[in-house]
């Protein structure tokens, strides 16, 4: 079951899938907002430019569930919540799974569930509790047939960069991705090398699992939809891009942007004639 649930993420065609993060609000950041501060508006908006899938947390996912049809993007279901992106962090850092992940992921309808892997600079008892997280969660994933997404994240020292950001050095992302196929990961959400040429080594460290990128931070239209191409030249299944879209002046004509690069192989500058 857990390869019929798997079916409906990736596209018929290319068997690439393209996923959009509106799962900002769990993580209680203000600046996180921007863009959903009306989120049953922005799913809709992102629902209706047709991407393979919307990534949710279990408060919000109605707001997909509900929308009439049969051709809906799939459910991604956040099940993990973390305190992890402040520019000045908490006295305790933890990542906590939701209860009943699974039996709440079933009951929702969705088709992957997603939670993180942390690896952050002189915290290592929030990387525990991701690895903890994930070995309970993987069991009853394989029980009932719902996909686990790994979301391995390395972490610049918060003091050198005032908040989340992430770090492109190969040798750490390679491992955390490694780890995350180790420890059962049906799908991986990872972010980009800073080097973007060596991605191809992300993907062979996964072993065959599929390689979703990350978004990351706000840049401009044609930084994201190059970036795009080459990562998708590299070798990777897809993106689960966030930000890039609900903050962007117009979510849809975006996403019809980045759709026409993962699924009819546009380039940068074709893809940006859905801009104009």
């Amino acid at each position: 079951m857990t390869a019929y649930r798997l079916k409906r993420l990736f596209h018929t065609r290319t068997r690439r899938c393209f996923d959009v993060a509106i799962d900002h609000g769990i993580f209680n950041e203000y600046g996180f907002l921007a863009g959903i501060e009306n989120i049953e508006h922005a799913v809709a908006t992102v629902a209706a430019a047709a991407p393979d899938a919307v990534q949710l947390s279990i408060g919000q996912a109605r707001h997909l569930q509900n929308l009439l049809g049969r051709f809906k993007p799939s459910l991604v279901l956040r099940v993990d919540v973390a305190n992890v992106y402040g520019a000045k962090l908490p006295r305790k850092l933890h990542c906590r799974m939701i209860d009943d992940a699974v039996e709440q992921a079933l009951r929702l309808d969705a088709a992957c569930m997603c939670v993180n892997l942390f690896q952050i600079p002189g915290e290592p008892e929030v990387g525990e509790d991701c690895v903890n997280n994930i070995l309970r969660l993987k069991p009853l994933s394989d029980r009932y047939g719902m996909p686990m997404m790994i979301e391995p994240l390395v972490f610049q020292p918060n003091e050198k960069t005032g908040g989340y950001m992430v770090d492109g050095d190969e040798k750490k992302i390679i491992p955390l991705v490694r780890q995350a196929v180790e420890l059962g990961a049906d799908v991986v959400k990872a972010d980009p090398t800073a080097d973007i040429g060596i991605y191809h080594k992300v993907i062979e460290s996964a072993s065959g699992i599929p390689v979703l990128v990350r978004g990351g931070g706000k840049v401009t239209d044609r930084d994201i939809l190059q970036r795009t191409h080459d990562l998708l030249a590299q070798g990777a299944s897809g993106i689960v891009y966030g930000r890039n879209i609900i903050q962007h002046p117009n979510p849809a004509a975006i996403t019809h942007a980045l759709m026409a690069v993962v699924h009819d192989g546009a380039s940068a500058a074709e893809a940006l004639k859905f801009l104009a």
